[in-house]
């Protein structure tokens, strides 16, 4: 009898994790070590060296901070992090939900080339993450990459592509977490899915930077449910807790000009008259000036002015179009670059909420 019990609670207990398992990633963050025979100064040796995760090629073991020759590592979450040198990876197997959506979130950046890429994967999905654009002045970004689960199980693998002259460049990785994101669905009141943009990625334990999404982003594996990022550079999901956001706790932050853009296709019925609602604001986080959104919908489209003085204010816009199709694509982009004012490495820009298409009303 006591073998029964013990039997079902360790199948109720497979269940809760792979039906809930949510947070960084089982030495997500690197912060359990190695041990002292599975590494070398701060090269790793041995397919398990780093606890919880299975390793190929050379991979560093780096502590944060300045290092040997000048350079500066940043690190997301604690003191460690890995270094993944040239065609090196790291991958763990992880539970999930089979048919469920998830976004992984992640801090890397480069370390040594401009041209470094981050293979990200989870089978049978595979993306890869340029890293050359720094988008905050100290290089700590942190990544989203969004995939559809397959089976009960996954390997998620972290590689770098590349190969450098000197083997030890390469991507630097630390912090990864998981969030199954639940799918987002029209309503009466929006035919926009995840309008608010209240559904994303997992934000990371005192992550003050937002989450970036990453390029060319489809909607059916998107880590921001609903929408696609279609564009050559990311854009940002941003929360309440660390910037000011018009409505609700998230919205998305349009940092690269007309580099970086976000759409989704909507139903529409041809020859129906809908009317776009979105607002435009700050994010009072030290990004001022004359700010510009550009909105398109079938043929019609509208320029938004909003003048940023860092206050955290926003400004409500709305323009009619007229559908050609049963689906029609909407779009928005920033039609300038802009910096911090007090940090001009950092890249900012104006910020989108509260995206709503309805039916226009009949005259």
């Amino acid at each position: 009898m006591t073998v029964k019990i013990s039997f079902l609670l360790s199948l109720y207990f497979l269940y809760t994790v792979s039906a809930s398992f949510e947070g960084l990633l089982p030495n997500g963050n690197f912060e359990e070590k190695p041990k002292s025979t599975g590494i070398k100064k701060t090269v790793l040796e041995g397919k398990y060296a780093l606890p919880k995760w299975e390793i190929n090629g050379r991979v560093e073991y780096i502590s944060g901070g300045p290092q040997p020759g000048g350079m500066y590592f940043p690190v997301a979450q604690g003191v460690h992090a890995v270094r993944l040198g040239n065609e090196a990876s790291i991958s763990q197997t992880i539970p999930v939900k089979n048919g469920s959506l998830y976004a992984l979130t992640f801090s890397a950046s480069r370390t040594c080339a401009q041209e470094e890429v981050l293979r990200v994967s989870a089978p049978p999905q595979t993306g890869d993450l340029p890293l050359q654009t720094l988008y905050c002045s100290n290089g700590g970004d942190t990544y989203a990459w969004g995939f559809r689960a397959k089976s009960n199980s996954v390997k998620v693998t972290f590689h770098n592509p590349g190969e450098q002259e000197d083997p030890a460049c390469g991507p630097l990785l630390d912090a990864v977490a998981i969030k199954e994101l639940k799918p987002p669905t029209p309503t009466k009141e929006n035919l926009v899915k995840n309008g608010g943009f209240e559904e994303g990625p997992r934000l990371l334990f005192n992550s003050t930077n937002g989450i970036l999404l990453p390029p060319k982003q489809q909607d059916l594996t998107s880590p921001l449910p609903g929408w696609m990022i279609e564009s050559l550079k990311a854009v940002k999901f941003i929360d309440s807790m660390h910037y000011n956001v018009p409505f609700g706790t998230s919205a998305v932050e349009l940092l690269a000009g007309r580099e970086g853009a976000i759409s989704q296709v909507i139903r529409t019925i041809p020859d129906k008259v809908y009317n776009l609602k979105f607002v435009v604001g700050d994010a009072k986080n030290g990004c001022h000036g004359s700010m510009m959104v550009e909105a398109f919908a079938a043929k019609a489209s509208m320029k938004a002015p909003f003048k940023s003085e860092g206050k955290g204010k926003f400004r409500a816009f709305s323009f009619q179009f007229t559908a050609a199709s049963y689906r029609t694509r909407i779009t928005f982009l920033s039609s300038f670059y802009h910096t911090m004012i007090n940090d001009t490495g950092s890249l900012c820009g104006p910020v989108l909420d509260q995206v709503q298409v309805l039916p226009a009303a009949k005259k």
